[in-house]
């Protein structure tokens, strides 16, 4: 009997009630502003590799397979997207509702959600294909209506 894999928006639930009060225990030992300089690295460095693993997973690493490899961010119905192009050197979508932002509200983990989710994208395309623009200049989780995603590739032609 093998378990069901369980969604992303699940597992950072997961990790945030575990890593949550783990932070608040540190800041309140070394400072907050510390607590938080050291998560975000962690959390960056998980992402930067997760995103070489996805873009094993997907095979390949160029904007449509970064197309292929976002699919999963959306498993369950996590995030509502507006894609507004989608071509082989470019992705450019809206993110109108984040039940990541949600959880993280609900958990009373609002200020950790920017570090624990939003700052993991950026890192992500470094890992994913270092070629690739990144471009997001706001987010439902610190309030915007919705959060714009662009990625270019940077490189043009062979």
């Amino acid at each position: 009997m093998t378990t069901p894999p369980i969604s992303l928006l699940q597992q950072r639930e997961i990790e945030a009630r575990i890593v949550g009060p783990i932070f608040r225990a540190f800041a309140a030992e070394i400072g907050e502003a510390r607590a938080r300089e050291i998560l975000m690295a962690v959390v960056r460095e998980l992402a930067r590799l997760g995103g070489e693993a996805a873009a094993g997973r997907v095979g390949g690493n160029d904007v449509a397979a970064l197309g292929t490899a976002i699919q999963a961010w959306k498993q369950g119905d996590a995030l509502t997207l507006d894609v507004l192009r989608q071509q082989s050197d470019a992705l450019e979508f809206n993110v109108t509702r984040c039940q990541y932002a949600e959880m993280y509200r609900r958990l009373g983990m609002e200020d950790l959600g920017p570090i624990l989710s939003c700052s993991r994208d950026a890192a992500m395309i470094e890992g994913f294909n270092p070629d690739i623009d990144f471009a997001r200049t706001q987010t439902l989780m610190e309030g915007a209506s919705h959060c714009d995603f662009r990625y270019t590739s940077a490189k043009q032609g062979p």
